[in-house]
């Protein structure tokens, strides 16, 4: 048994090589082998979000605050609200982050395949983001 306490995980600022804007990601779990599933609380500021992004395993969101936006590529914008889960299947190139005007907090889930849980792309363009 492993119990992360809360506040014993040091909070970091999203890299601006992966996000926009202002985003605090809180590290929540990750698993040691031969378990490959991590999570970490993700807050997004208004108007911050992802690069575009790819797991070559897929991604759960659990909404938990706020209001948000999330895009597959090729899709449309959908608004997303506390209590709503997003699955992005395996290889699916999509962004997620808060609405223009509300910050928005999500749990991200993901798991590692040889090591990596996220291929990182292009960023979101502010046009993209405000289709």
């Amino acid at each position: 048994m492993d119990i992360k306490r809360a506040g014993s995980q040091p909070s970091a600022e999203g890299p601006e090589a992966w996000f926009t804007g202002r985003v605090r990601v809180d590290p929540l779990f990750s698993a040691s082998e031969p378990a490959r599933t991590g999570g970490a609380l993700v807050t997004f500021e208004p108007g911050a979000r992802t690069a575009w992004h790819i797991h070559p395993l897929g991604q759960t969101l659990i909404v938990t605050a706020g209001v948000g936006r999330v895009q597959r590529e090729g899709g449309p914008i959908e608004v997303i609200r506390a209590g709503d889960v997003v699955w992005f299947p395996p290889g699916e190139k999509h962004w997620h982050g808060a609405n223009q005007t509300a910050a928005m907090s999500h749990i991200a889930i993901q798991e590692a395949r040889d090591g990596s849980t996220v291929d990182w792309l292009e960023k979101v363009s502010d046009a993209q983001y405000g289709a």
